[in-house]
């Protein structure tokens, strides 16, 4: 979900560091509401839908900034995660658990329970979200003027496209993504603790990058982003099968990382060299027939 958020909002030319902080923000600050606050019953259906508002408005306000008031993504991006990793360490001080018995199983079914031959809920539940950003991003408008904002914003605000608007939709999207992954997370584990997501949003540039995306923006699809991802969680639960230590685990995800930027960097100037031959190719014709 994280890698997927990430990579529409890097479509657009922007990152986003603040998801790690919202995935365990906004189902943190909802159950708590629901069970320390409200002390009444509420169905989980409803915490599900108020925990995805709140991520939604996260982004909404990340947006909002860098669209509108022009802040740069990542230092708007980055001062959101450390308010929201504060704030969930402030208010989730302890983990709160069993959250099937605290706030009832609906809330926990999606990222907790198992179907058809064992298999997660969680996996058919991604799936399903990565079809449908498919379809979006590849047949509806909308897709094409995300790609269209990324790769040049002023000739597509020059053609009639809303870009504010796009990119504000689009840190929306990373963040009710986000809080997907909460409640994904959340269930897996049946609490909520102020520990959730640490170290992931690093992880999510590696897999939108390896996915396809570029950090210029104008590149990527949902499809690219889903290979991506699996070939993260392929690669670190090799490392820990193959019994390597935990820290060497979280080096060779830098090293990963690295390796997912420059691969970015080049195919960047293999296109720009690429582009460049064929205008030159061009002035060369142009110029023989002036002469001619």
């Amino acid at each position: 979900m994280l890698v997927l958020g990430q990579g529409i909002v890097i479509m657009v030319g922007k990152m986003d560091l603040s998801l790690e902080s919202t995935l365990v923000f906004a189902p943190g600050v909802v159950i708590l509401a629901a069970t320390k606050l409200l002390k009444t019953s509420i169905h989980p259906l409803i915490l599900i839908v108020l925990t995805l508002v709140v991520a939604g408005l996260v982004g909404y306000v990340n947006g909002v900034f860098i669209a509108k008031i022009k802040v740069i993504s990542f230092l708007q991006t980055l001062s959101m995660m450390i308010i929201l990793r504060g704030l969930a360490l402030f208010l989730l001080p302890f983990s709160i658990f069993p959250l099937s018995k605290v706030i009832g199983h609906a809330y926990t079914y999606s990222g907790g329970a198992r179907v058809f031959f064992n298999i997660p809920v969680a996996v058919f539940i991604t799936i399903a979200i990565f079809l449908l950003f498919h379809l979006i991003l590849k047949y509806l408008p909308y897709g094409r003027r995300i790609l269209a904002t990324g790769g040049n914003a002023q000739a597509s605000f020059i053609s009639g496209i809303n870009t504010s608007n796009i990119t504000i939709s689009a840190f929306v999207l990373a963040g009710v993504l986000s809080g997907v992954a909460g409640i994904l997370a959340a269930g897996r584990q049946d609490a909520v603790s102020n520990t959730m997501g640490e170290g992931m949003v690093l992880l999510s540039f590696a897999g939108a990058i390896l996915g396809g995306a570029s950090l210029e923006g104008g590149k990527g699809t949902a499809g690219g982003m889903f290979g991506g991802a699996l070939l993260l969680a392929m690669f670190s639960n090799s490392l820990n099968l193959l019994g390597i230590h935990v820290k060497l685990v979280y080096a060779t995800e830098g090293a990963l990382i690295l390796v997912a930027i420059v691969i970015d960097r080049i195919r960047i100037k293999m296109r720009n060299d690429i582009l460049q031959k064929e205008k030159l190719k061009e002035l060369n014709v142009n110029h023989e027939r002036i002469q001619s």
